[in-house]
């Protein structure tokens, strides 16, 4: 299929053309025709897989069929997003293809001044690109109205929720006429998302492409298994490859981000972080030195990044394991794009392994080890699972000597002890779950399936009840011998393994 059998306007094919596109994506084909048809799109798909394109192009062919009556320009489109990133990108997209169309566009979003873009909508826009904390402040003071609404657009709505902007997206929409059409993109379907999904969508057609659970072939994928203090030294033993000449570096938290940026200009590689904490400038011109390639490395929180998109990237790594495994493919999908080849290295430390076990299953691949480097764990990497016929975590539990959630083990009947699985009590998911009612008894776990001392009966953690011993993947000693307390790391503990979205 061709960009001309989507029955676009010549104007519209023009631009396109003038960028370089022929052939429509897998979204664009499947959502453009029901855009153009007027009726509410579902679509699930990822970052990268065409989807502005998908609802700007047939929103543009719309307002530019019928102007506004009286020579008027309200806000006749609306594009919500969750960052400034991907706002500023979305209306760069309007811009690039409407620049033949008599139609006008801003974008706003917090970190900047703000009276710029009230001048700019106090001027009359058609469509209106915003993150939401902005806009309902703009609502608030009576910059914005949209009363004449014809078309909503909530792009990323599950990255929505993940930022905790479910309950402004909530009082937009509130805002908005009943009367309208509305385009809803995801890149993954949890129940709360779902619920949105359905309270605002009329009898909508679902277009899906790309599931969360599938990775490029074109991506090169490796895990170094490293401890959490040697990260760093291996992630600068890794620069001095000159063939690295661009990496995007993924941390989970913003003081993480900060603190490898700095790192690595002390071992002289040029970089800069970005996370919610930089202002809008400082994040703007990290992204230009970094696209220019003036910065070899960009650190960024997953929030930061998500609608980062740098022509030529071929090297990701995730410095820290994320512990949603759709994340995982967000991350390694900023290289790869378009068919292009790219590299994607991840560390995991002992800790993370539950975390690389969950990508394992949702990607349905080993990911390939890297033996021969100098930072090398001193724990023995875990033996590869056959995913063609893995069985889902839940239902690998069983009550006599099987595997129960977070990779625990436990004995047949009978007792067992109170297994502390994680350093510093940590929970993981569904950890700690009782076992077989008995006596007392308490054992500590050791990382990586280490013996808890043995005891009388008891609670058996996040397993079935043993006899007498019980099995952890958290804290404590390494193997041999008898247990003890596990002393209290210095780092924080790592965030629950959250479970993969269940899709409707």
């Amino acid at each position: 299929m061709t960009f001309d059998e989507l029955q676009l306007q010549d104007t519209l094919l023009r631009a396109v053309k003038a960028e370089g596109y022929t052939t429509p994506t897998p979204i664009q084909q499947k959502a453009i025709p029901h855009a153009l048809a007027g009726r509410d799109v579902l679509g699930v798909a990822q970052t990268g897989t065409g989807k502005t394109a998908a609802f700007a192009l047939p929103i543009l062919q719309r307002l530019s069929a019928k102007a506004p009556p009286g020579g008027a320009r309200p806000v006749r489109c609306l594009v919500l997003t969750p960052t400034r990133e991907l706002a500023g990108q979305v209306g760069d997209s309007f811009g690039t293809y409407g620049k033949n169309l008599p139609l006008r566009h801003t974008v706003i979003f917090g970190g900047v001044g703000q009276n710029p873009q009230v001048q700019a909508l106090q001027r009359g826009v058609d469509v209106l690109v915003a993150t939401p904390g902005r806009l309902l402040d703009l609502m608030e003071q009576g910059c914005v109205s949209l009363r004449s609404l014809e078309v909503f657009v909530l792009d990323e709505a599950d990255r929505m929720l993940d930022m905790g902007f479910i309950h402004d997206v909530r009082r937009v929409i509130k805002a908005l006429p009943s009367k309208r059409q509305t385009l809803f993109f995801s890149a993954t379907l949890p129940p709360d998302i779902v619920d949105l999904a359905r309270s605002i969508l009329t009898d909508p057609v679902r277009v899906e492409v790309t599931p969360a659970s599938s990775t490029a072939e074109t991506v090169s994928q490796q895990v170094y298994f490293v401890e959490r203090e040697q990260k760093r030294g291996l992630l600068t033993h890794l620069l001095k490859d000159g063939n690295i000449r661009r990496a995007l570096v993924f941390t989970r938290t913003k003081h993480g981000a900060n603190r490898v940026a700095k790192q690595l200009e002390g071992a002289g590689v040029s970089s800069a972080a970005i996370h919610g904490n930089k202002s809008q400038n400082a994040r703007e011109r990290a992204l230009d030195e970094f696209r220019s390639g003036t910065l070899r490395v960009l650190v960024a929180t997953d929030i930061a990044a998500r609608g980062i998109d740098i022509d030529g990237l071929s090297y990701v790594v995730n410095y820290d394991l994320p512990n949603v495994p759709e994340q995982y493919v967000h991350r390694i999908g900023r290289t790869g794009r378009a068919g292009a080849s790219g590299t994607a290295v991840s560390f995991c430390d002992a800790e993370e392994r539950e975390y690389l076990r969950d990508i394992e299953r949702t990607i349905r691949r080993n990911v390939p080890v890297v033996e021969d480097h100098p930072y090398r764990s001193g724990q023995a990497a875990p033996r590869p699972v056959n995913h063609a016929v893995a069985v889902a975590p839940e239902a690998r539990s069983s009550g006599n000597g099987g595997r129960s959630q977070g990779g625990q083990r436990a004995g047949g009947n009978g007792g067992g002890g109170n297994g502390g699985g994680h350093p510093a009590g940590a929970s993981r998911r569904r950890r700690g779950g009782r076992g077989a009612s008995g006596g007392g008894g308490r054992g500590q776990g050791r990382p990586e399936g280490g013996r808890a001392a043995q005891g009388g009966g008891g609670s058996a953690g996040s397993g079935r009840g043993g006899s007498g011993a019980a099995r952890s993947s958290g804290g404590g000693r390494p193997s041999g011998g008898v247990s003890s307390a596990p002393k209290a790391p210095e780092a924080a503990p790592l965030p629950p393994r959250r479970p993969s979205p269940k899709w409707f």
